[in-house]
């Protein structure tokens, strides 16, 4: 990210923005991803946009690594007013809105221009949704393309129903359908993906290259197809609730510095 060009776009819309009234804003946002990841910089550096946007008065406060629980954890949290806010991926995404799944459904899009369009088609809906239930969308953002991590090599699909691959979540109709074909899913919070690799109780799993490399689960699952399943796209969303106390001339000048934060990011993404 050119934090030049982005200091000068800030600069040049700063003095038409209101002042913020009492103390300011500082959000409580949650993410799995850890410290020192692309993910987790980048919310580093919004909170840094931010603060020199609204004078100090908008601060993000992280919880990285999974500290606020997994995703499911931290919607609860937002939902009782620990966090304000959270960065989630469509698999946090479909637990509050499960039609979120049409855009990352496995072998569902080919491409990212496909899922370029189907996000510029259906996430306006999806985003008015959500604000309804109470999170506000701030940006789209990506982890990249999902594939397949394995101990051993995994080269068929009879090489990968003898392994005991990862799940994500607790869809009790997708597992039993993984399980009706032949495969051995066993659900777990990402945040236990790394000790089960260690203990055994898993020795697949699938993920972005980048997410493998993050959280060092490739140490432990070397081998790695060239199949790509599935796009994981995310997004950060905040409390309505806390994103309605900022002035409504400032919210619109805050999305767009976050979003040309996160652009590059998004990008890298769509090369894996």
């Amino acid at each position: 990210m050119n934090r030049f060009f982005l200091t000068l776009g800030m600069a040049a819309c700063v003095a038409g923005l209101p002042a913020l009234t009492a103390s300011g804003q500082t959000i409580k946002i949650g993410t799995v991803a850890p410290e020192g990841s692309p993910w987790y910089d980048g919310l580093a550096e919004i909170n840094q946009a931010w603060s020199e946007l609204s004078g100090g008065k908008v601060k993000l406060r992280i919880y990285g690594g999974g500290v606020a629980g997994d995703e499911p954890d931290m919607i609860r949290k937002m939902r009782i007013g620990q966090l304000q806010g959270a960065a989630l991926t469509s698999m946090g995404l479909m637990s509050i809105l499960p039609d979120i799944e049409a855009i990352s459904f496995p072998m569902n899009l080919r491409n990212n221009q496909e899922l370029d369009r189907v996000i510029q088609t259906l996430g306006p809906r999806f985003e008015q949704q959500l604000e309804a239930k109470g999170f506000k969308a701030i940006l789209w953002t990506s982890a990249g393309w999902v594939r397949i991590f394995s101990k051993q090599p995994v080269v068929t699909p009879a090489d990968l129903q003898e392994r005991k691959l990862f799940f994500w979540g607790q869809d009790a109709a997708y597992i039993e359908l993984l399980k009706q074909s032949g495969f051995q899913p066993i659900p777990l919070p990402v945040t236990d993906l790394l000790p089960s690799l260690q203990t055994g109780l898993i020795d697949t799993f699938a993920a972005p290259p980048a997410v493998a490399l993050s959280f060092q689960w490739f140490g432990l699952a070397p081998h790695m197809t060239d199949l790509r399943l599935e796009p994981v796209p995310g997004m950060i969303v905040i409390s309505t609730k806390v994103w309605n106390r900022i002035p409504q001339d400032l919210q619109p000048h805050l999305i767009e510095v976050a979003q040309a934060v996160v652009q590059p990011l998004r990008a890298s993404a769509a090369d894996e």
